[in-house]
């Protein structure tokens, strides 16, 4: 029967003011909790989806959109047609006359145009399939894909789990 490696141990250590060699806490962090608080965080600042995709019931259920058929050839390569899976807090960041065109059962999400560095997204479609990829330079490794006139989207993350915070420099 096989063995297993012992599980990785990460620590970070608190220190406090003058009295640093009297008073060290040290907080043992196991690799799976540390990966999931990774996983959590991209999932947070990159996971996106169509627009129109979900809907907002009246209830404030939040479900898949039956009647989401695709974006349209010309609104896919627009970054407005794409939104954090996650409820934003407020419009504050959205213009009045923005807001006076919003729906409210679908535009609930926070669009990805609104992030910050402007041009952390990079957005491309194929000339063929029409297919179009967003990739994050903010998590190295993550891209999202739809198909044009279907129902087809979906993304992944492939990188080292380390956030580009050099980005704002590198724009």
């Amino acid at each position: 029967h096989a063995q297993c490696a012992p599980e990785k141990q990460w620590y970070q250590r608190r220190v406090r003011g003058e009295e640093a060699e009297e008073e060290t806490n040290t907080v043992l962090v196991k690799e799976e909790d540390r990966l999931a608080a990774v996983i959590d965080e991209i999932d947070r600042d990159v996971h996106i989806v169509p627009r129109g995709s979900y809907v907002k019931t009246a209830t404030g259920k939040i479900v898949t959109n039956r009647s989401f058929e695709g974006l349209k050839n010309l609104d896919c390569v627009k970054l407005s047609s794409y939104f954090h899976f996650k409820v934003t807090p407020s419009t504050d960041k959205i213009n009045l006359l923005a807001k006076a065109t919003l729906d409210p059962s679908i535009d609930f999400l926070e669009h990805i145009e609104h992030d910050l560095p402007k041009g952390c997204w990079s957005l491309h479609q194929e000339r063929g399939s029409g297919l179009v990829v967003l990739k994050s330079l903010l998590w190295l490794g993550y891209n999202f894909y739809h198909v044009p006139g279907t129902r087809k989207f979906g993304s992944a993350y492939f990188g080292t789990g380390e956030k580009n915070i050099d980005l704002p420099f590198m724009l």
